[in-house]
């Protein structure tokens, strides 16, 4: 994506793109909660709706038309975070559909935009050093987000079904298509169980970032962790829900290795969520937000390193 931009105090900037409820804030939530809170400006590309959910209704738009929001702003924002100056964000209540009052959002060392339309444009897209797209089968992510809106946003089944109907001409147009220009695309889906609660993950890795070594972690069978080689530098990782026993902590110690000049960071809070209050782990999601987590923190290092002007690998730097 965007080329290092110079600066040691600048933000590493992160991108998760998908259309509405396809897990952007499960994986962000694990790589805040790693990272530090404080160490993470947290910028939903909602807050940057031009309309609320009534004019929304009246115009006939949805929030998926780049019309109906603020691109241009955001960018100016995400800009202005980069360069570690502080921004009056617009908000969005999706309790209720409403525009809320300005917040004032402090820059950190880590900027993580998620929604909608984050690669929208040309402008947007040079913001940011790593993007993720999200992108699990329709009929998964259309249970998600009848689930999350009823019981968090206030909308009944009819309301969310019609919604979602009313979306997918502009989901089509205007949010899937952007998958063409994430780093990494990353897709969820149920496994072999359906009553297993931990979904399988399979994650596109492009050569427009660099990627960790992953050379003889790949396994073989079904059930086990698998790397395949594709076209033009790509390779697809499969990574079951549940590993067999001491495989996730293999491939995670593995690019832990990578990471050396970073394990402060290493604590066993990647792969939580949440089912009815119960917490849960993942090994799919704890790979795959480990894989996102390496793109922020080896960006800030080489940064760092060429600011300083160092010889060596980005592996000598320090992170703050």
């Amino acid at each position: 994506m965007a080329a290092m931009r110079a600066g040691v105090a600048q933000s590493t900037v992160l991108a998760v793109v998908g259309d509405s409820a396809s897990g952007k804030t499960t994986l962000t939530r694990g790589l805040a909660r790693v990272l530090g809170e404080e160490q993470v400006a947290q910028v939903p590309s909602d807050d940057y709706h031009r309309y609320d959910r009534v004019q929304r209704k009246v115009m006939g738009i949805t929030p998926l038309d780049p019309d109906a929001n603020y691109l241009d702003i955001m960018a100016q924002d995400l800009e202005a975070l980069t360069m570690q100056r502080a921004v009056l964000k617009p908000t969005y209540r999706h309790t209720d559909g409403t525009l809320g009052p300005p917040e004032y959002l402090q820059p950190a060392s880590y900027t993580v935009v998620d929604g909608l339309l984050c690669l929208q444009t040309d402008e947007l897209r040079r913001r940011f050093d790593c993007a993720v797209y999200m992108d699990p089968p329709e009929e998964l992510r259309r249970s998600w987000k009848l689930l999350r809106d009823t019981t968090r946003r206030g909308y009944t089944t009819d309301e969310v079904l019609d919604e979602m109907d009313r979306r997918e001409r502009d989901s089509v147009k205007w949010v899937r298509p952007q998958r063409a220009f994430a780093d990494l695309v990353i897709t969820f889906r149920q496994g072999a169980n359906p009553a297993d609660k931990n979904l399988d993950a399979e994650i596109l890795l492009r050569p427009t970032v660099p990627h960790p070594d992953l050379s003889g972690l790949g396994g073989t069978g079904e059930d086990d962790f698998t790397i395949s080689a594709l076209p033009h530098g790509e390779q697809l990782l499969k990574v079951p829900g549940l590993l067999p026993p001491g495989r996730a902590q293999e491939i995670e110690h593995a690019i832990w290795d990578r990471l050396h000049f970073a394990r402060h960071l290493q604590l066993d809070r990647l792969g939580q969520f949440t089912r009815a209050m119960e917490l849960y782990r993942s090994d799919a999601l704890a790979i795959t937000q480990l894989l996102v987590l390496y793109q922020l923190v080896t960006a800030r290092a080489t940064r760092a390193l060429d600011v300083a002007g160092a010889p060596g690998r980005s592996g000598d730097a320090t992170l703050t």
